[in-house]
C-alpha cells in the first residue's frame, strides 16, 4: 500500500487543520483550568485540616480521628447522615475529626476539615463519585503530622482500600462502620448474574474486608448477626447513629406545605422519605395504597427522595390507577421543606427489608407524625410497638388496616405522636457519640500497649 505522503512543514494549515488544532487547545485549555481549580480546592482544604487539627491540639485528652467515605453530602443517603451526625457530636464533645471524602462537580460545600479528593463518575451510578486511590495516597506526609490516632472507614470501596494502607503506613489502627448490607443490594444492579452467585460473592467480600480491621461498628444488631453468619471474628460493637435533635426539629418554615403542593385540606397524608431505590420496597407501600383509599378515598402517598427506582415506581401507579393519589416530590432539603413535610403528614410509612438502623423512622417520631412500618433488619432496633409506632407484617391487608386504623383515630394518633416524641429524645447523637469514643479510646490504648512491648 502506497504511504501517504507528510505535507511540508511550511505547509499552510487547511480550514480542517485549523479546527482540530483549535478544538485540541480548548481541549488542553480547560483540562488544565479544571487542574488548576481541583489544586486550589485541595490546598484550600489542606489549610483548613492544618487550622482545624492544630485548635484541636490544644484541648487535653481530645481524640483526634481520621474518617474516610466514598459518599458525602450533597450525596443524600444514610451514609453521609451518619457521618454528619457524629462528626458534629464528636466535635461538640471536644474531639477533632477530620473527613476525607469525593470531590463533587456540583452542589458541594466547603466545610472545616473535610477534605475533598478528586474523584471520576461510576458507570452507571449518576449519584456517586469514586475517589482516586493515588491522589489520597499521595497526602500520607500531610496526615502524618497530623498525629491521628486511629482511621474511622465508612465505605467498601477505594475508602476501605485506601484507610487499611494508611493505617498501615501511619501505624494506626483502622475501625469500619459496616453500614450496608450489600448482599441484598447488589441483585438490583446486577441483574444478568444469578442472585445465589451475587449474594456469595458480596458476603465473602465483606468477610476479607472486615477481617483486615482492628475493629468494627454495625448499626444494629441484626447487622452484626449478619456479620456473625459471614463468618466475621473481627471484634463488633453495636453503635447506632443517634439523631441530631435540636439541629433537625428547629427548622420552621412559614410556607404551608399543603398549600404549596395544592394539596386538599381534607387529604389524609402518608409520608415516605428515602432513596426511591429498588431495595427500599416502596412499590409495595403503592400496593398497599388502594385498601388504604377503600376507606379514606382523599389519601395521598407522598414519597420524596431520588433513585434509580422512580420510573419503575411511577408505572406501578398508574398500572394499578392509583396515579393520582401518589406524589413524587424529589429530595427535599433537610433545613426546612423535610421537616415541613414531616409535620404536615399523619402518617409516616416504611416497609424496607435492608435498613440497617432507619434513621427516618426515629425523625419522623422526633416531629410527631406516627409510625407504620414491618420490623426487618436494623428497624427491629428502631421500633418498640406503641412507642410512636404500629408495626405491621409485610402484607397489605395487615399494614392497610393499621394504617386505617391510626387514620380514623384522632386520639390515638395523638397519643403516638406523643410518645415517639420522647421515645427519639432517647436516641440523641451525643450518647451514641459517647460510645464510639468509648471504643476509640479502647484501641488507642491497645495501639500504646503494643508499642510498648
Amino acid at each position: 500500500m502506497p504511504q501517504r505522503r507528510r505535507p511540508p512543514l511550511n505547509a499552510p494549515l487547511s480550514d480542517q487543520d485549523v479546527a482540530a488544532l483549535t478544538h485540541l487547545a480548548n481541549g488542553n485549555a480547560l483540562y488544565l483550568q479544571r487542574e488548576a481549580d481541583r489544586k486550589a480546592r485541595q490546598e484550600s482544604a489542606l489549610a483548613l485540616l492544618h487550622s482545624t487539627t492544630s485548635t484541636a491540639n490544644a484541648q487535653p485528652g481530645c481524640m483526634k480521628v481520621l474518617m474516610i467515605s466514598d459518599v458525602y453530602f450533597p450525596r443524600v443517603n444514610g451514609v453521609s447522615t451518619s457521618i454528619a451526625s457524629f462528626r458534629g457530636a464528636l466535635e461538640r464533645l471536644g474531639h477533632s475529626v477530620t473527613l476525607i471524602c469525593p470531590d463533587y462537580p456540583l452542589g458541594q460545600l466547603d466545610e472545616p476539615g473535610v477534605l475533598r479528593i478528586r474523584s471520576h463518575r461510576v458507570p452507571g451510578d449518576p449519584e456517586d463519585r469514586m475517589m482516586r486511590y493515588r491522589d489520597l495516597l499521595a497526602l500520607t506526609p500531610q496526615l502524618a503530622g497530623k498525629a491521628f490516632d486511629l482511621i474511622h472507614v465508612h465505605t467498601p470501596f477505594t475508602a476501605h482500600y485506601a484507610g487499611v494502607a494508611l493505617g498501615r503506613r501511619l501505624g494506626l489502627p483502622v475501625v469500619a462502620t459496616y453500614h450496608t448490607l450489600f448482599e441484598a443490594y447488589v441483585q438490583h444492579y446486577i441483574r444478568w448474574f444469578p442472585r445465589r452467585w451475587l449474594r456469595l460473592a458480596a458476603r465473602r467480600l465483606s468477610a476479607h474486608q472486615c477481617h483486615q480491621l482492628s475493629a468494627l461498628v454495625a448499626p444494629s444488631q441484626a447487622m452484626q448477626h449478619a456479620l456473625t453468619r459471614y463468618g466475621v471474628t473481627t471484634p463488633t460493637t453495636v453503635i447506632a447513629t443517634g439523631l441530631a435533635l435540636e439541629a433537625f426539629c428547629s427548622p420552621q418554615l412559614g410556607s404551608d406545605f399543603r398549600a404549596h403542593y395544592h394539596l386538599p385540606r381534607e387529604a389524609r397524608l402518608l409520608l415516605y422519605v428515602g432513596r426511591t431505590a429498588f431495595e427500599k420496597n416502596i412499590d409495595f407501600l403503592i400496593d398497599m395504597l388502594p385498601k388504604v383509599l377503600a376507606e379514606h378515598p382523599t389519601t395521598r402517598l407522598i414519597i420524596t427522595g431520588e433513585g434509580p427506582a422512580q420510573d419503575s415506581l411511577v408505572r406501578r401507579a398508574q398500572a394499578l390507577g392509583v396515579a393520582e393519589s401518589v406524589l413524587f416530590l424529589g429530595y427535599l432539603d433537610r433545613s426546612g421543606p423535610l421537616q415541613a413535610a414531616y409535620r404536615a403528614a399523619d402518617v409516616f410509612v416504611f416497609a424496607s427489608r435492608t435498613e440497617t438502623q432507619g434513621l427516618v423512622l426515629l425523625e419522623a417520631m422526633a416531629l410527631g407524625t406516627p409510625v407504620v412500618s414491618t420490623a426487618t433488619m436494623g428497624t427491629l432496633d428502631v421500633l418498640k410497638e406503641g412507642e410512636g409506632c404500629l408495626i405491621a407484617e409485610e402484607n397489605h391487608s395487615d399494614f392497610a388496616t393499621k394504617v386505617n386504623q391510626l387514620l380514623s383515630d384522632e386520639t390515638r394518633r395523638a397519643q403516638l405522636a406523643e410518645r415517639g416524641q420522647t421515645y427519639a429524645a432517647s436516641w440523641h447523637e451525643d450518647a451514641k457519640s459517647a460510645e464510639l469514643v468509648a471504643l476509640y479510646r479502647k484501641l488507642a490504648a491497645e495501639r500504646l500497649a503494643n508499642a510498648r512491648k
